[in-house]
């Protein structure tokens, strides 16, 4: 996911993809957890994605 495309969205539609993204990586540490998971790489670009989106979401509040 790319910044470019969080930034034409409005807030409720960004805050609607965090809590999607917060409940991804909470599945994906749980997978992690119960040896599942098979590529950890996941839980760190969820990371960097729910970084993106509060950037976005701060960005958004700033503007208006």
């Amino acid at each position: 996911m790319k910044y470019t495309e969080l930034k034409d969205k409005n807030v409720s539609e960004l805050n609607a993809l965090l809590k999607e993204k917060k409940l991804l990586l909470f599945t994906l540490k749980q997978k992690l957890k119960t040896m599942q998971l098979t590529n950890p790489n996941e839980i760190r670009d969820t990371k960097k994605d729910i970084a993106k989106i509060n950037t976005a979401i701060s960005a958004a509040k700033q503007g208006a």
